[in-house]
């Protein structure tokens, strides 16, 4: 048995046998030369979703009047999506908080000076262009925390095929290439093997948030692009 291991595995294989003591039995391979191929393929899209968290901080000197607050201005934040055609689907509650605030001095105890009440949503843009427009409206109802966007494909499933099949091409190419190096030829596919995927989920450098200088300009929220990708490990039979 001849192995090569690099990112390219070759191997002459005529018989593999399982590891000693293994109940499998044996694989017999066909006679000839087997070369391990990894390739990554990728395709490109705009992302259509972009996933913004939206919160109200409030504070109070006691816990039931930071809450008491936190509620009234989160029901005007709800009412707002709801407004701008938000679905409920669409909006899901990520965080509830409330904790004291303290005041702190040398050689004294902490001293309780009030409570914080936090109340965040995450919401789903399935109109990417308007959604910049709703975050502001959302601030002037009583949002004071925004994090995001997280921009993403909705339905990357054909994004991922079109990306398999160019990981596949890329496999058999660069097996040509060493087989012709061998002075051998690409007999066939013996196995394929998904080892990841990315199907576009995580923003880019090129998306971003911004918010304009002007005061009639709305906040900005650009879509950019996102690579879609899948590596594969690719099995070729070389004579």
């Amino acid at each position: 048995m001849k192995l090569i291991a690099t990112a390219v595995a070759l191997a002459a294989l005529p018989l593999a046998f399982a590891p000693a003591g293994a109940q499998t039995a044996p694989v017999i391979l066909p006679d000839g030369t087997i070369l391990d191929v990894t390739a990554t393929g990728q395709t490109t899209r705009v992302p259509d979703v972009a996933t913004i968290r939206a919160g109200v901080v409030t504070q109070a000197a006691t816990a039931g009047a930071a809450i008491g607050d936190n509620a009234q201005a989160m029901t005007r934040v709800l009412a707002a999506l709801k407004r701008a055609g938000i679905e409920a689907r669409d909006v899901s509650t990520s965080n509830v908080g409330l904790s004291p605030q303290y005041r702190y001095a040398e050689n004294q105890a902490p001293v309780v000076t009030g409570y914080q009440a936090t109340n965040t949503v995450a919401v789903r843009f399935r109109d990417i262009a308007k959604s910049g427009a709703i975050l502001d409206a959302l601030v002037k109802e009583g949002a004071n925390q925004i994090d995001g966007p997280n921009l993403a494909i909705d339905n990357p499933n054909a994004a991922l095929d079109e990306a398999r099949t160019d990981a596949v091409k890329k496999a058999r190419a660069r097996a040509e290439l060493y087989a012709r190096a061998a002075g051998m030829t690409v007999s066939r596919i013996v196995s394929i093997s998904e080892n990841g995927e990315n199907p576009g989920g995580s923003p880019p450098p090129v998306m971003y948030a911004r918010a304009a200088m002007a005061k009639d300009a709305s906040t900005q929220i650009a879509a950019g692009e996102t690579d879609v990708t899948v590596t594969l490990s690719v099995r070729f039979l070389l004579k």
